[in-house]
């Protein structure tokens, strides 16, 4: 106790000592407020929080919901994207769901039940929610797929009835076949880039 009395002291008599006080603990005020500005901490962690830019409508797309959104068929099993349409605030999924690819389970006059798989740790987990039909649309992920499964069987009919065979399989993209440049009358040409030119 004497210590710091006699410390204090001479803190408070010097004004050397009272200077490199003040600097010291202006350099600690500055130092806390670089990290927290350092962090960036946000304010809230509600349910919509950060979603600013994630849920906002296109360019052009803004108002009321199109009608064609309410006469599409869900049917279960149907695979959909989960897109999050800002104009309707019901039944809308959490910011984790948005842009997710599920697979429907059960259907019901305005809304459907979408199972979408979550990476929890070292596991999937199967997440089941109900989203209106506004914030969901078909998925295109099986469609080059379907395609294919079509292109196949029309090759295979036509393959049956001419009486041969024909290969299903994808083969890789091959190696471009040789060229031969000829020299005449063809020669080397110079690229150079054109000046840039201000007009006003």
């Amino acid at each position: 106790m004497d210590r710091l009395s006699r410390i204090f002291g001479i803190v408070r008599h010097v004004p050397q000592a009272q200077l490199f006080v003040r600097k010291l603990s202006l350099l600690i005020v500055d130092s806390v407020l670089d990290f927290f500005l350092a962090l960036k901490m946000p304010h809230s962690f509600g349910y919509r929080a950060r979603t600013r830019h994630m849920f906002k409508r296109g360019f052009k797309e803004h108002g009321a919901i199109k009608l064609s959104t309410y006469l599409i068929n869900y049917r279960v099993g149907d695979i959909v994207d989960i897109k999050a349409n800002a104009a309707q605030q019901k039944g809308m999924p959490h910011k984790f769901y948005h842009g997710r690819t599920g697979i429907i389970y059960n259907v019901t006059p305005s809304a459907v039940g979408v199972i979408v798989y979550k990476v929890v740790g070292n596991r999937y987990m199967e997440k089941r929610v109900n989203l209106r039909v506004e914030h969901i649309r078909h998925s295109k992920c099986r469609q080059e797929f379907l395609d294919r499964v079509k292109a196949n069987h029309e090759a295979h009919v036509a393959a049956k009835s001419s009486g041969e065979r024909v290969n299903l399989r994808r083969i890789p993209a091959l190696p471009r076949e040789s060229r031969t440049v000829s020299t005449s009358d063809n020669g080397a040409q110079t690229i150079v880039p054109v000046p840039y030119e201000t007009t006003i």
